[in-house]
């Protein structure tokens, strides 16, 4: 297999979210059958066409790196997450839109991504945990993602979708609502399909496009190397 360029995308969300599925799904195009727990970090491969149909179209791997664990677990735990932070270029912010305290704790899977895991500062928003403006001078290209959208009865929908939507204005990122057990939700031509390829062309743009003065200060430029067989590299 010829050697292909690559970036790194971090999946961020507290267990239990589907962010395993949701990997699964970007990358097989499958429903993932008996999803389990993350221990440590899962990491799997998809093949992404940057600016698919114009003359600058080129394919690249994106690496989904499912880390797994709460954001609540002791410092020791958040230390051994600190290594998978490493020179990231994305970052996919998963909630379940069922339950609210883990859309609160995108805010902290964030800063904790962000090497910025200290006493938080600046005025509370109303629904979520921290001020915007620490998310301001951020770089890094991010994308929200509620998953088990099924489960919300549809005359709940509405009301639950309005309560989210401040999440990605306040990250300043698109929004993709959907059900990780029904591929349809991410069918080609979609404009959920949509959302997430203008993601990861634009973490490819931030990542080899820029010029090296506007690289991301605390997540150094990831060496490049040569591809190989697809798979799933699970660390424990």
């Amino acid at each position: 297999m010829a050697s292909l360029d690559r970036v790194k995308v971090l999946v961020l969300g507290d267990s239990g979210v589907g962010k395993s599925s949701l990997v699964h799904l970007l990358c097989q195009n499958q429903v993932l059958g008996n999803p389990s727990w993350t221990v440590g970090c899962s990491v799997d491969v998809r093949v992404h066409d940057y600016k698919e149909g114009t003359p600058e179209e080129r394919t690249y791997y994106i690496e989904l790196w499912d880390v797994g664990g709460s954001v609540g677990s002791a410092s020791s735990v958040k230390s051994t997450r600190a290594v998978f932070y490493n020179s990231v270029n994305g970052i996919i912010l998963v909630h379940d839109l069922t339950n609210k305290k883990s859309s609160q704790n995108l805010y902290r899977w964030s800063l904790e991504a962000l090497n910025r895991d200290l006493v938080p500062t600046g005025v509370l928003v109303t629904n979520g945990e921290y001020d915007q403006e620490q998310f301001a001078d951020n770089q890094i290209p991010l994308l929200v993602i509620g998953t088990k959208l099924d489960q919300i009865h549809e005359t709940k929908r509405h009301e639950v979708l309005t309560r989210t939507a401040f999440l990605a204005e306040d990250f300043n990122a698109e929004e993709i609502n959907l059900d990780c057990t029904n591929p349809r939700y991410l069918a080609a031509g979609s404009s959920n399909a949509v959302k997430i390829s203008r993601f990861f062309d634009k973490v490819i743009e931030k990542r080899y496009f820029l010029r090296e003065g506007n690289q991301i200060p605390g997540f150094p430029d990831r060496k490049r190397f040569g591809g190989g067989t697809l798979k799933s590299l699970h660390y424990d």
